[in-house]
């Protein structure tokens, strides 16, 4: 049976690539596997058989015969434990790998999705215009401390792995931001992540469902 994973029918992100089942695309894109995407509405996130494979009612989910996972460090990490070029061989570079992993969703993400959740749920706030600056400065430090750790390098740790797709994902979400007009160094870091030709690939097949959408 082929893995099966969730995504929106309609993508909030109007085809941005943002949505989360991007990072499960572009894995096994890299991993150079088949897999189904089954589409769902939001109505369809908060019914039983949605609940049962994610409890709390998000995407992507990700299915493999018996096994069914949700969270994507951790459907990433499944991906990459089964199919070579996605985490070094080597056990010292693996877990710095997957350290870069954890640091993708649990340090660099939280401060950019709070500007997200500014930027779109609360723009008509009367304090938005004074929160916004105090916002953005809770994430340019990490941006100054990914761009002191990468120095000339390409990739977060060695060779590409799981770690960047986790990181550039994350990253591209401040785009239209203005945040990163003053980081060449993570710009240019994310233009190379977007010309791997599994980042394209799986970034069309999103776009496609997105622009089905806009055609039903």
């Amino acid at each position: 049976m082929a893995i099966t994973i969730t995504a929106f029918e309609a993508s909030p992100d109007r085809g941005r690539g943002l949505a989360r089942d991007m990072r499960v695309r572009w894995a096994l894109e890299e991993a150079g596997q088949p897999y189904d995407v089954r589409l769902l509405s939001f109505e369809a996130l908060k019914q039983p058989a949605h609940l049962a494979l994610n409890p709390f009612g998000q995407i992507p989910t990700y299915e493999d015969g018996d096994l069914a996972l949700f969270e994507t460090g951790s459907i990433l990490l499944e991906i990459a434990r089964h199919h070579p070029g996605l985490l070094p061989a080597d056990p010292a570079a693996r877990a710095r790998a997957i350290t870069w992993m954890f640091a993708a969703v649990s340090t660099v993400e939280p401060p950019i999705l709070e500007l997200q959740t500014l930027m779109l749920l609360e723009r008509n706030e009367p304090w938005f215009e004074q929160r916004l600056p105090a916002v953005k400065d809770r994430i340019r430090p990490r941006l100054d401390q990914l761009t002191a750790h990468f120095g000339d390098a390409d990739w977060l740790d060695g060779d590409f792995s799981a770690a960047d797709i986790m990181m550039v994902h994350v990253i591209r979400r401040l785009g239209g931001s203005g945040l990163l007009d003053d980081y060449p160094t993570i710009r240019a870091y994310l233009a190379r992540g977007e010309a791997r030709p599994a980042w394209q690939r799986a970034f069309a097949a999103q776009l496609a469902v997105f622009e089905a959408s806009q055609r039903g």
